[in-house]
Parts: C-alpha cells; sequence; structure tokens
C-alpha cells in the first residue's frame, strides 16, 4: 500500500518558527564573510595616500585602479545572483570569499598600477558577489520576525569590516607598509572558506524548490528544530506565499507582478547611495590629506565614518521593526544629507573634532540606509528571484561607485573639500526621492 503524501508549507515553517542558534551561527558565518568583504574594499582607500606619494602619482592617476575594483564588483554582483538563484547561496558565497581573498593577497607582490588595477579588478568579482548572496542566505534561514535585523547585522558588517580594515593599516602601514597590509587582508579570509566549506548548509528555500534535494532538506529542517513527524510518509514541499510570484523567474521576473516600479526605484537609490558609500570609501582619507589632515587622521575619518555605519544600521534596522522601512529609511537619507552641508560651513582642518563628529554621522545615516535596503529587496522580491534581485540591485548601484571613482577624484582635485560635500549631499538627496517612490515597505512586524 502506498504511503500518504504530506504536503509541507516550507514558508510557514521558516518564517512562522523558531530561531535556533542553528540558524545564528549561519548568519554569523555570512556576517563574517561580508565582514572579510568590507575589509578588502576599503583596504585600497587606506593604502592609496601612500601609494601616491611613493610612486608619485597623481590623484587622478588611481582613477583607474579603484574604477577597475568597481567594475569588477558590479559585474560580481550580478553574476553570482544568477549562479546562486541556480546553484545554491553556498556555492555562491564560498566562491566569492576565494576569488576577493585570493586577488588581495596577490597584490602585495604588484609592480605597478596596472596590475594593482587587474589585480582589484578580480577582486571585485569577488566582493560584488559575497554580498548579495550572503544576505539572500541569511534572509532565507531567518524567520519573518527576526529577518530584518538578521539581514541588517549580516550587511553592517560591511562597515565593521571598514573598522577592520582601518585597524589593521594603522597596525600595519607604519611598521610594514602596504605590501604586507594587503597580504595579510587576503590570507586571513582564506581561514573563512574552510569554516564555510564545513559548516555552511544550502538554503532550505532553495532546497525546497528541488524534489532531488528534499532529503537533504528534512535532514536540515531537523536541525533547524523542525523535524517532520515519523506519520508523516512521503512529504512534498511547497511555498504557498510564493506560488503566484514563482510563475516566471530569471531576470525578466523583476518586471513583472508589479515588481517593476519598484525595481526601477530601488536600482535608483542603490545606485546613488552607493555613489556616496564609495566616494567615501575610496577618496575620503585622501580629500583629508588635501585639507591638511596627517595620513593617521586622514585615516581615522574613514575608521569614523564606518563606526557611525554600524550603529546607524543597527538603530534603522530596530526602527523599521517598529515602524516598517519607509519613515525611517527616508530620515536617514534626510540626515545623511544635512550632516555634510553643515560640513560645508566649516574650515575643516581648523575644526578637528567636529569634521569628525560629521563624518561620523554622515557614515552613522548613510550606512543605515545602504544596509537596509538590503532587507527591503528581502522583503520585496520572491525566494525564485530573490538573490538576483538582490544582486541586480547592487550590479547597478556598482555603476554608481563607479562613476565615484571618477567623481572623486575629479571633485577633490576641481573644488576640495567643498565639491566633494556636496556631491555626496546631491547623491543622498536622490536616494531619498528613489525611495519615497518604492510601493512595497517592509510594514511594521508586532509580536
Amino acid at each position: 500500500m502506498t504511503s500518504p503524501t504530506t504536503t509541507i508549507d516550507i514558508g510557514k515553517v521558516l518564517d512562522d518558527g523558531p530561531f535556533t542558534r542553528f540558524q545564528k551561527l549561519i548568519v554569523l558565518l555570512t556576517a563574517l564573510a561580508v565582514i572579510f568583504d568590507g575589509c578588502d574594499t576599503q583596504l585600497i582607500g587606506f593604502a592609496m595616500p601612500i601609494l601616491i606619494k611613493e610612486w608619485g602619482l597623481t590623484r587622478a592617476a588611481f582613477a583607474p585602479v579603484v574604477a577597475a575594483g568597481l567594475v569588477g564588483m558590479a559585474i560580481g554582483a550580478a553574476t553570482a545572483g544568477l549562479m546562486a538563484d541556480r546553484f545554491g547561496r553556498r556555492r555562491a558565497v564560498i566562491v566569492s570569499v576565494v576569488v576577493f581573498s585570493v586577488a588581495t593577497a596577490a597584490i602585495s607582490m604588484a609592480p605597478d598600477t596596472t596590475t594593482i588595477m587587474l589585480l582589484r579588478f578580480i577582486a571585485g568579482l569577488g566582493i560584488g558577489g559575497a554580498v548579495p548572496t550572503a544576505s539572500t542566505l541569511t534572509a532565507e534561514f531567518s524567520p519573518a520576525r527576526f529577518r530584518t535585523l538578521a539581514i541588517t547585522i549580516t550587511i553592517l558588517s560591511i562597515p565593521l569590516g571598514g573598522m577592520v580594515a582601518g585597524l589593521l593599516a594603522s597596525f600595519v602601514l607604519p611598521m610594514f607598509g602596504w605590501r604586507a597590509l594587503f597580504l595579510v587582508g587576503g590570507v586571513l579570509p582564506m581561514g573563512l572558506v574552510v569554516v564555510m566549506i564545513m559548516a555552511l548548509p544550502e538554503s532550505p528555500r532553495f532546497l525546497s524548490r528541488r524534489p532531488a534535494r528534499w532529503p537533504e532538506l528534512k535532514v536540515l529542517l531537523a536541525r533547524m528544530s523542525r523535524p517532520l513527524s515519523a506519520e508523516a510518509g512521503d512529504v512534498q514541499f511547497v511555498d504557498r506565499r510564493e506560488q503566484n510570484a514563482e510563475q516566471h523567474a530569471g531576470f525578466s521576473a523583476l518586471f513583472k507582478g508589479g515588481l517593476a516600479l519598484d525595481t526601477i526605484a530601488i536600482w535608483c537609490a542603490f545606485f546613488m547611495c552607493l555613489l556616496s558609500v564609495y566616494t567615501a570609501f575610496s577618496w575620503l582619507p585622501t580629500m583629508l590629506s588635501s585639507e591638511g589632515f596627517s595620513i593617521t587622521s586622514a585615516g581615522f575619518g574613514l575608521t569614523l565614518y564606518n563606526m557611525g555605519g554600524a550603529l546607524g544600521a543597527l538603530l534603522c534596522a530596530l526602527m523599521i521593526t517598529r515602524f516598517g522601512s519607509r519613515v525611517p529609511l527616508l530620515l536617514c537619507c534626510l540626515g545623511a544629507t544635512l550632516s555634510v552641508l553643515l560640513l560645508t560651513r566649516l574650515n575643516l582642518s581648523s575644526n578637528v573634532a567636529a569634521t569628525m563628529s560629521g563624518l561620523f554621522a554622515h557614515g552613522m545615516f548613510v550606512n543605515a540606509v545602504q544596509v537596509t535596503m538590503v532587507a527591503l529587496c528581502a522583503h520585496v522580491y520572491p525566494t525564485s528571484v530573490r538573490a538576483t534581485g538582490t544582486a541586480s540591485a547592487f550590479s547597478f548601484g556598482r555603476l554608481g561607485s563607479i562613476l565615484s571613482a571618477f567623481a572623486g577624484a575629479s571633485v577633490i582635485t576641481s573644488g576640495g573639500a567643498f565639491s566633494y560635500l556636496v556631491l555626496l549631499a546631491g547623491a543622498m538627496t536622490l536616494v531619498l526621492l528613489a525611495l519615497a517612490v518604492v510601493r512595497r515597505h517592509i510594514p511594521a512586524i508586532t509580536g
């Protein structure tokens, strides 16, 4: 006699169940991947003032180096998202970390800017792929009521990684030089790769959409304290909350089912926000150096920017849980704009404390927006295209970061600190307008 078939709604099991220690371990592993991602992203910003002096080059000469890394990030984000939706989130995250760690370590042996440019492009492929795939994995392991906070903790690891880069730079650069900085920054993530290969499982939502891997899913659910009863018999998995959305898959699905307006608005918001973020990551120490700050003080300014970002992202996530995403995100955009406009009224080198406080505040607001926009993507897009939707937003945003490579050098050379700060303010104003257009904002979660 054939045993009865039991249908399991995987969406309900995951969204409404507990947030177990095992699931929190997954969030920790993805957060560590993003910390190293953020660290390797910002190493070039700390090293560049020294490279400019050591090799006798202009700021403009390093614009292609910065741009090459950002082009790689754009391609990596798009490629990794498609790879994650087709072959799995786990594989995409691990490959991304391997790529950026090996390429970053190789920069330590670079003889010229052309070699650095090539290696930064390769590193960018991995850096660009790690964040959207890690955030997708986090989203799909987290219950609905904890999802925004879990994603925020993962993505706020970008500014935490920047803080790690700042600490490494403050210790390694004076004693061992820029080559050692890139070597250490590349070797450290390889230890995490070994841990992820042994301990990181595939996403349960991804497994649920592949019947051949349902036995693997059953074992995974048991590890997540969601074991199936012995009386369940044959089991099939569905996700009723996303059945309608999953009629379409692939890139075109981002513009179907009423998603087109939100997709375009999110892309615009990512473009301008990453323009602002990478103008800071790549050029903030250089701008401060041009205003008379020492290399140590200039690097400290970027470290404070990242410290503010970590705090702001966490506070914004808590606000979103209480009030939904629309109002907190718009307020943070406004705060990001006003904080740098106030700095334009100061002589930066004569008001060091006020300058550093303003950079801390600006980093707090900007990174709060950048980090929680990833949670917004996880809410807007269904499982079948979540990695593609998140990665496409990052990929489009990387175009803004590529622009920052040339815009940062140009505005510092032509207009100094004033033009640089106005660029940051204008970018965040446009982010505010784009996010105001988004219709599917995260609702407040109660209970």
